[in-house]
């Protein structure tokens, strides 16, 4: 089964997993990474200041990106 990784970037940090989680194709790598990103976001949401980003991505076995979820805060005016 394919290994993936999942890295979190907010402002200046960035931090990829150490340990793989093996899926048995992108679809369930997906359906995971969308799981995790929901519990983690209402937190994320309630301390997110304005004009930033957070973003979680799944990495391959390469460490190349395969999907990015992200959320912006942006001030309009």
């Amino acid at each position: 089964m394919p290994l993936y990784f999942f890295r979190i970037s907010h402002g200046r940090y960035t931090g990829a997993s150490d340990q793989g989680s093996e899926f048995e194709s992108r679809e369930a790598a997906w359906s995971e990474m969308t799981k995790v990103c929901g519990n983690l976001l209402g937190s994320l949401s309630r301390s997110l200041k304005q004009n930033a980003e957070w973003q979680m991505e799944l990495l391959d076995e390469a460490k190349k990106p395969v999907f990015r979820i992200r959320l912006v805060a942006e001030s309009i005016n």
